[in-house]
C-alpha cells in the first residue's frame, strides 16, 4: 500500500472547515491560518496513528 494512501486528506478538511466555521460562528471572521495549522497537525496525529496501529497489528 502507498504512503498517498494513508493520508487523511478528507479528514484534515473537515478539521479545517470545522474550525474555520466555528471561529466565523463565535467571532464573526474566520481565521484560516489557525484553522490550516489544526487541520495539519490533525492530519499528522492521524498518519503517526494509523502507522502506530498497523505496526502493532504485524507483532
Amino acid at each position: 500500500m502507498a504512503f498517498a494512501d494513508n493520508l487523511p486528506l478528507s479528514e484534515s478538511f473537515g478539521v479545517f472547515v470545522g474550525v474555520a466555521g466555528f471561529d466565523w460562528l463565535t467571532d464573526g471572521q474566520a481565521e484560516p491560518l489557525k484553522a490550516a495549522v489544526l487541520a495539519i497537525a490533525a492530519g499528522a496525529i492521524i498518519v503517526a496513528t494509523r502507522h502506530w496501529l498497523k505496526k502493532r497489528r504485524k507483532d
